[in-house]
């Protein structure tokens, strides 16, 4: 695919199309920066649990049933009460205008066309307001704001106050990087935003500006300076007090903490490591899912973070437990390719793998999807 024209491209050399996420990043690194590229595709140290949460699902092994009637298939579900066309949303991930100058627009555009959700990261390249407008011509779209807790109080306030005018339909907070990990590829790059960029709901917030320290990522310098090492589980209440919307927490791997965020009202969990980005050795989001739903014993919805890259793993996570999942750089691979024309190719593959994957599997719906499906 084109990434001006958004027209579909053929290999020169084989004169194929993609035809699955894995020949989407391949292509990508045509359209990226090195900088842009390691930025988005790496993981921290040395990147075992980045390698372990694809490693996840290919270890975990599928038990169809057989003479099953799948000739409809029906993978609509809902989460937090919205419905969706499929079980998918797409991660919060900053910085999208690397990839394309539509960025998180073009994302948002794809995701509500598909019907499926998007969640915006507080590091995005485009505006709250401007993401938001999307819904002026998909008003069904499910739309989340991701938070990063900075140590200024009145910032975050601010930030959580634009979602809920714009019309955002949760919270969803990012609870494990009260650091950044060192992400030892983006530390060489020095990486930092090319000109023209910047982090937009942070652009007129004075002293906001993604710093530069010579050997050192921006990024891990930004997080350095303003986000909160010292939060607790009380500023889930703190937020409940300023914000109406549902609370959603992002990046639990224990059954523990899950219990916690339930008795402080969180509404639902994603299991996340980070895409492998913060703590290096951490369990895989995966194999972590089937203690944080029995744990959380339908008390909260739970989604999954981490490694999807066909509709098989989709099938793997519904069937230990999760309500839906999230899907993060695949569609960066996409967007960089073709802008919002790569984005709704991403996910109509997915949802096309789902489905066959279910119709081989015996399942006709979501609802026959359970843990009698797998085997480790």
């Amino acid at each position: 695919m084109d990434g001006v024209t958004g027209k579909l491209r053929v290999n020169s050399q084989k004169n194929l199309q993609p035809i699955n996420l894995f020949e989407y990043e391949h292509l990508a690194q045509q359209h990226l920066s090195q900088m842009a590229l390691d930025y988005y595709s790496s993981g921290a140290w040395d990147e075992i649990t980045l390698r372990d949460n694809r490693a996840a699902f290919e270890r975990l092994k599928l038990r169809p049933r057989m003479l099953v009637d799948v000739s409809d298939r029906n993978l609509t579900t809902s989460i937090l009460g919205q419905p969706l066309e499929l079980p998918l949303l797409i991660a919060p991930m900053a910085f999208q205008c690397l990839a394309h100058p539509d960025g998180e627009v073009a994302t948002a555009t794809a995701a509500a066309s598909a019907g499926v959700g998007m969640i915006l990261s507080t590091l995005a390249t485009k505006t709250i307001e401007e993401v938001a407008a999307v819904r002026q011509n998909f008003p069904n779209a499910l739309q989340w704001f991701q938070l990063y807790i900075h140590k200024d109080r009145g910032l975050t306030r601010a930030l959580v106050e634009r979602a809920e005018a714009a019309g955002y339909k949760a919270l969803c907070l990012t609870v494990d990087a009260p650091m950044l990990g060192q992400r030892e590829r983006d530390r060489r790059n020095e990486f930092s935003l090319p000109p023209g960029l910047h982090a937009a709901n942070l652009a007129t917030s004075s002293g906001l500006d993604i710093p530069y320290a010579q050997g050192e990522s921006r990024l891990f310098t930004y997080f350095a300076q303003q986000l909160n090492p010292a939060l607790t589980w009380k500023e889930l209440a703190w937020l409940q007090s300023i914000c109406p919307l549902p609370l959603v927490i992002k990046g639990i791997l224990r059954g523990d903490d899950a219990v916690r965020a339930v008795e402080c009202g969180v509404q639902a969990i994603v299991v996340s490591n980070h895409g492998g980005r913060q703590l290096d050795g951490a369990i895989a989001s995966l194999d972590a899912l089937a203690e944080i739903v029995a744990a959380v014993d339908g008390k909260a919805e739970v989604l999954l973070d981490g490694g999807i890259r066909r509709g098989t793993d989709i099938l793997k996570a519904l069937a230990l437990g999760a309500k839906a999942v999230l899907i993060g750089r695949p569609v960066l691979w996409g967007l960089a390719v073709a802008g919002k024309v790569g984005v709704s190719h991403i996910i109509s593959l997915l949802e096309a793998e789902l489905s066959l994957a279910m119709a081989l599997s015996g399942c006709a719906q979501l609802q026959d999807i359970d843990s009698s499906l797998v085997k480790s």
